[in-house]
């Protein structure tokens, strides 16, 4: 395919793009397609879902094997419960903190260092000998579950708003996959190989090596052969002046300004932290209800990760085509529809007494969750652009906070119970809903679009454009070529006094 103009003398890393874009949203891709990995767009969408995915197997290679660590160890179930509890709680503030981080330094570096980081933890698992070290070593390696946000914010600043909704919702719901692979890989396959040339104590203590070696293998791979934006990296790009210097204390206050931030934080708990705690408990569950073997169980389980392959997808792709028709009315509608739904799911499920219901049951409500979280981060991108970072790094961290809720709830409370208090919560956060209100966009059930905005989402002439995620003067072209040509002092003089005028 040929290839496509950049479109300015700007000084940049490409001249040429392999995907349309749009000059005034910063050079993002205004297309996503699938089969590429050219650089710096789809090399960047590829390496964001497969960092996140390679974060979230190691994250989570653990649960799969918990009930035969829990019969080696000789530890409580609210003991199993608290090392799910920290596996997750250290994300928080991780989360927080990556936001306004990404927005200084970019996605590519932090992603690279966080899955290096976190494979040490991971690989260090076979020296687990009690339940404190257990809930410590998974707090470190939950740390890694912070490269959600390095992996919304790269397709964020390579992709146009317009269809940002899919391209995060696709990298998202692709390394949330990640989560269900690995009941599959580490407690069906991997474990029962290990077995077989030693014990089961033994082979719960080693195989989590096998994550932890490519989880850091990726991490500097992804450091070398990808792109920070469009136009480049970010330490080049500042060198150059194609982009400002950003206050990350700055960027992180204005973010958190935001009511509308808070909103979807709590509705992101609500689908995202329920994702987590069916992660660390599915297996447990179906191996404690319907006497499932280990392997079963994990085989079961992981059904629930498996459902990222289309649904986060899907949820941000009918996001987008609603929005594409009623503007912001139409994401708020889907969301609350999605957070509604799953809620009485939830329900549903709880009360599943054959496998075969509980299984189907699962299907439809795994689908539900991640399609509402596809639908949150295509919100994300409008509340306010130049601090997408931090916004998408408060709102991630919801998802984990969520996690750390329910995860104490299913550690105090019966099972059933449990069920009963998350479902509860989920459908009362879907009325959080009618109180977004975004500027220069219509609510759920009042005010409305601006010209600009309705220009935007229909593609009609006379748009001025949508906010760029990042506010970059445009270019003096002329400038450029008086650079390459100043060699003497009457000549710099002339160049300065172009400047000045």
């Amino acid at each position: 395919m040929s290839s496509v103009p950049s479109g300015s003398a700007e000084i940049k890393k490409y001249d040429t793009y392999y995907v349309n874009v749009d000059p005034d949203q910063d050079d993002k891709a205004t297309e996503i397609k699938l089969l590429s990995f050219k650089r710096p767009h789809m090399r960047a969408f590829h390496c964001s879902w497969m960092g996140f995915f390679t974060a979230f197997f190691i994250w989570f290679a653990i649960a799969p094997l918990l009930p035969e660590i829990k019969d080696t160890l000789k530890i409580s179930k609210q003991q199993i419960w608290t090392s799910n509890i920290c596996s997750v709680a250290g994300t928080v503030f991780m989360r927080f903190i990556n936001g306004p981080m990404c927005d200084k330094y970019g996605a590519r570096i932090l992603m690279g260092v966080l899955l290096m980081a976190c494979s040490i933890p991971c690989a260090c698992t076979g020296l687990i000998n009690s339940a404190a070290s257990l809930a410590g070593l998974r707090f470190f390696i939950g740390l890694g579950g912070s490269t959600f946000v390095c992996c919304q914010f790269w397709t964020s600043r390579m992709f146009t708003k317009e269809v940002a909704g899919t391209a995060n919702a696709l990298v998202g719901g692709w390394g949330n996959l990640g989560g269900g692979v690995t009941q599959i890989v580490m407690g069906t396959v991997l474990f029962p190989l290990f077995k077989l040339g030693m014990s089961a104590e033994q082979a719960w203590r080693t195989v989590c090596l096998v994550p932890a070696a490519v989880g850091f293998c990726l991490g500097f791979l992804i450091i070398r052969i990808s792109d920070d934006a469009p136009k480049g990296n970010y330490k080049d790009m500042k060198m150059n002046g194609t982009m400002p210097e950003v206050s990350a204390a700055a960027s992180f206050r204005s973010g958190a300004a935001n009511i509308n931030t808070w909103i979807l934080f709590v509705q992101y708990a609500c689908c995202f932290g329920v994702e987590l705690t069916m992660n660390n408990a599915a297996a447990s569950y179906f191996k404690s209800k319907f006497e499932l073997t280990t392997e079963s169980a994990a085989a079961i389980a992981s059904i629930f990760g498996w459902m990222n392959l289309f649904a986060r997808g899907v949820g941000g792709f009918v996001s987008d085509k609603l929005n594409s028709k009623m503007g912001m009315r139409g994401r708020l509608i889907w969301q609350t529809g999605l957070l509604v739904a799953e809620g009485i799911l939830v329900f549903v499920f709880s009360n599943s007494n054959s496998l075969a219901a509980a299984i189907f049951i699962m299907v439809i409500f795994s689908s539900i969750v991640q399609s509402a979280e596809g639908s949150t981060y295509g919100i994300v991108p409008y509340v306010n652009p130049p601090v997408t970072g931090s916004i998408a790094g408060v709102v991630g961290a919801g998802g984990n906070l969520g996690a750390v809720g329910f995860g104490l709830g299913f550690r105090q409370l019966e099972t059933k119970q449990a069920f009963y208090v998350m479902g509860g919560t989920i459908i009362a956060s879907g009325v959080f809903t009618f109180f977004v209100n975004i500027k220069g966009h219509a609510g759920l059930i009042s005010g409305q679009d601006s010209e600009e905005v309705v220009a935007a989402y229909k593609k009609t002439a006379g748009s001025a454009g949508p906010a760029q995620t990042l506010q970059v003067p445009e270019p003096d072209t002329e400038a450029v070529k008086m650079i390459d040509q100043t060699d003497s002092a009457d000549q710099y003089n002339e160049f300065v006094g172009h400047l000045n005028k």
